[in-house]
């Protein structure tokens, strides 16, 4: 296989999440090579991130890049994990805040814009990241994932909240085009009331609002549409697995179990990849 990149530059706008501020997003075809590449176009001489788990600074509520002088863009995962699914292995990405626009709160915009733009092949090979021997990380609250040997990328992973509502939720499927576009890229994030009203209460999540989030109060879901698929909650969290594993810098063949997980333990796991070369091989595929 070839490397791809987007046929045509794709425009998006939005607000930031946290902010609530306009976001102006740009999605351009890039060389071979180059990687996912995020360009902050509001800043003095444009700088650039390249998003690689390396460069990741933050996972708090979100996966966010760094270069720890100030330099940043957050909430790249629901992007990433469209263009991983599209198959996107160069993109030069224009943002002219320090956010990405959150859009309904899913992946959904993202990936149909990709898929409205089309892809092209370019005169470079397609490299793959491997993995040879299972790698885990787990924290002491009991969250856990870990990456293992298979054939095709694969996802398996569960929640549990004291909620009726969430429950026990189970998401165990590879992940093909087919799969993200039914089951996963519609899915939104979603919170409890409570915590919407302390993050507003700190002066976060300012642009937060029902059209981009599912928003839970008790056994109430207050969105009036209610959950747009089943087991949309975990759902929503393996578009975060899915974009926050193409910080690897190549799409992975590999099974990712995850338990109660989230951003940070993502980055960890991916640091425990690549800590010892004996974990995987790049090949060609």
């Amino acid at each position: 296989m070839q490397q791809r990149t987007l046929a045509k530059t794709v425009s998006l706008s939005g607000i930031g999440l946290h902010s609530g501020c306009q976001v102006n997003l740009k999605l351009n075809p890039a060389p071979a090579g180059s990687g996912i590449v995020f360009r902050r176009t509001d800043l003095p001489g444009q700088p650039q991130l390249a998003a690689l788990y390396s460069n990741v600074t933050d996972t708090r509520n979100c996966t966010c890049l760094g270069d720890g002088k100030g330099l940043a863009v957050s909430t790249i995962e629901h992007l990433m994990a469209a263009l991983a699914v599209s198959a996107v292995d160069n993109a030069l990405i224009d943002v002219d805040n320090q956010e990405m626009p959150i859009m309904d709160g899913s992946a959904l915009p993202f990936y149909q814009a990709i898929q409205d733009a089309g892809t092209t092949a370019q005169n470079a090979p397609r490299q793959v990241l491997k993995v040879l021997r299972e790698v885990s990380f787990s924290d002491d609250k009991g969250n856990s994932a870990s990456l293992s040997p298979s054939s095709e990328f694969a996802v398996d992973f569960e929640i549990e909240f004291p909620s009726k509502i969430v429950g026990c939720q189970r998401f165990n499927h590879i992940i093909t085009p087919k799969v993200f576009a039914e089951l996963v890229a519609p899915c939104r994030t979603f919170c409890e009331k409570y915590q919407v009203d302390y993050l507003q209460s700190v002066g976060l999540i300012k642009g937060g609002s029902l059209e981009n989030a599912v928003v839970l109060d008790g056994e109430t879901i207050l969105n009036p549409g209610g959950f747009r698929v089943e087991n949309e909650c975990v759902n929503h969290k393996v578009i975060d697995a899915i974009g926050d594993m193409y910080t690897a810098g190549l799409p992975l063949i590999g099974r990712l179990k995850a338990s109660k997980s989230g951003h940070y333990h993502n980055n960890m796991l991916l640091k425990q990849l690549f800590a010892d070369p004996a974990n995987f091989e790049i090949i060609e595929g």
